[in-house]
């Protein structure tokens, strides 16, 4: 469907970045970029510029598809960072390659985000494995003022650890009231269901929680551990 479409490549995002990085008093970016070349010089300019809109306190960026690995990643980060402001953060990285060392850029420039409520964070298909797994939950565990996260990692082959990893941090957000955690196919198996499970009861003040753990080769054991937990 999109293959007769003229996509756009990281040289004309560069006109793109430093047009965003004009808008100073700019409070919310909402930004579709989905199906194009971006790559990592495209996330580049897109970093740079966005991190010149200290006043954010919204930004949705949807660059699925695009090439990017894991220095666009490092960009993207570097500049959503930069955004002292920013309460809602949605990012959405499906189908690119950022791999294990792409998450842990992302984690530690996510940490620094202070001020945010809302995380919606979306990296299917990017291979980012137990340790960018681990990578993340630190990442996301300073976000001490987080009230709602929804991380989706479909088919990223964290297995037991990547979810054992994810559990014990989301349990630090110590604000948090809604998760929703999506680990489709990521063969975390029964110990990783029970890890979660055991982190996920010293999530205190949930009250909305949406778990799925499609294709994961968890049996009786784990749904035991799961439900105990929950």
């Amino acid at each position: 469907m999109f293959n007769n479409l003229k996509k756009i490549s990281d040289n004309e995002t560069k006109n793109l970045g430093e047009g965003i990085s004009k808008c100073v008093t700019l409070t919310s970016l909402n930004l579709n970029l989905n199906y194009n070349s971006i790559r990592d010089n495209g996330a580049k300019y897109l970093g740079e510029g966005i991190s010149k809109c200290i006043t954010l306190t919204s930004l949705n960026l949807n660059l699925n598809y695009n090439n990017i690995s894991e220095n666009g990643a490092k960009y993207l980060g570097e500049g959503m960072s930069k955004c002292i402001t920013l309460t809602s953060l949605n990012l959405n990285l499906n189908y690119n390659n950022i791999r294990e060392n792409g998450a842990k850029y992302l984690g530690e420039e996510i940490s620094k985000c202070v001020t945010l409520t809302s995380l919606n964070l979306n990296l299917n298909y990017n291979n980012i494995r137990d340790n960018g797994a681990k990578y993340l939950g630190k990442g996301i565990s300073k976000c001490v003022t987080l009230i709602s996260l929804n991380l989706i990692l479909i088919s990223n082959n964290i297995g037991e650890n990547g979810a054992k990893y994810l559990g014990k941090e989301i349990s630090k957000c110590v604000s948090l009231i809604s998760l929703n955690l999506n680990l489709w196919e990521n063969s975390i198996g029964d110990n990783g269901a029970k890890y979660l499970g055991e982190e996920i009861s010293k999530c205190v003040t949930l009250t909305s929680l949406n778990l799925i753990l499609i294709s994961n080769n968890i049996g009786e054991n784990g749904a035991k551990y799961l439900g105990k937990g929950i």
